[in-house]
């Protein structure tokens, strides 16, 4: 491998955990930061440093890796806490490379204020899911600057499979696009799945006939097989699907896109939401739409 990088990664969920391990087996110097500590403990045995503020785990550091919740939780890990945020870790020519899911105007205004202190950024938010987080097979979609994507290789080797698509924000777009497909697809094969057990065909046989043909899909083969099974421990949550799907309608609204479609089913996750299913996997809208329909 090239030169092993020191490498600060902030927040350590889900997704974090095994990227940041990945990134450590990959021979990179890896810290990590989360607000709750404990959370990243299992990584001490991947020789990763844990770091008790942002500040402390980018001092030093060639690149910063952002895996939070939300735009506003990125600003205030980067910006907002005092001297303890990252920003006042962070040295001229270092790179921030945001994973988080946000909205692309976010984006643009953090990679404006980093540039301001000299120094650069990536959006790069991903899909694929702990699985892909794992395995290191990731789509990454990034956007910024072509130089610092092309720099950015060795980190994103470690995680899985980047295109680099277009200027600041484009990344966060992209993942827009992306979680609008999933989260319509969702809806679509739960509906159908629904259906077939109402009328009386067996799901995971309709599931089995339908694969291979044009209704087959990713989501058909994982979260239609969740759904068969009732099995909605969260890989992403429900709550994340809506927050996605929402900041898609916001971005929207921006560029003046009507997207009907997108709004429907952003009030189908947060009714979902409503009704106790947070916490469930995003494939669990099946489980809202089944409670719709008086089934279990």
């Amino acid at each position: 491998m090239t030169t092993p990088l020191t490498i600060s990664v902030l927040g350590t969920g889900n997704m974090g955990l095994p990227m940041a391990r990945r990134l450590a087996q990959a021979g990179h110097h890896v810290r990590a930061w989360n607000r709750t500590r404990d959370k990243a403990i299992p990584l001490l045995a991947d020789g990763v440093a844990l770091c008790d503020t942002p500040h402390q785990a980018c001092t030093g550091a060639d690149v910063a890796v952002s895996l939070l919740e939300n735009g506003a939780v990125v600003e205030q890990v980067l910006f907002g806490c005092g001297g303890d945020s990252a920003c006042h870790g962070l040295a001229a020519g270092s790179l921030v490379i945001d994973m988080a899911s946000i909205q692309p105007r976010q984006a643009r205004e953090h990679a404006q204020r980093l540039q301001a202190q000299g120094v650069r950024h990536l959006d790069a938010p991903v899909s694929g899911g702990t699985v892909g987080a794992e395995s290191g097979t990731l789509a990454i979609m990034v956007g910024g600057n072509g130089a610092d994507f092309a720099q950015a290789a060795p980190v994103f080797e470690a995680l899985g499979r980047a295109t680099h698509v277009g200027p600041h924000g484009a990344g966060q777009l992209a993942k827009l696009a992306n979680q609008m497909i999933v989260g319509i697809t969702i809806g679509a094969v739960a509906e159908a799945l629904l259906l077939c057990e109402k009328g009386g065909a067996d799901p995971a046989r309709v599931r089995q006939a339908i694969t291979g043909g044009f209704a087959d899909s990713r989501i058909l083969q994982l979260h239609g097989q969740r759904m068969v099974q009732r099995n909605f421990t969260p890989g992403a949550r429900m709550g994340v699907q809506l927050k996605d799907m929402r900041n898609a309608l916001a971005t929207a609204e921006e560029i003046g896109l009507k997207t009907p479609i997108t709004a429907l089913f952003a009030q189908l996750y947060a009714d979902a939401v409503a009704h106790g299913f947070d916490q469930f996997d995003h494939s669990g809208l099946f489980a809202e739409l089944a409670r719709r329909n008086g089934m279990q």
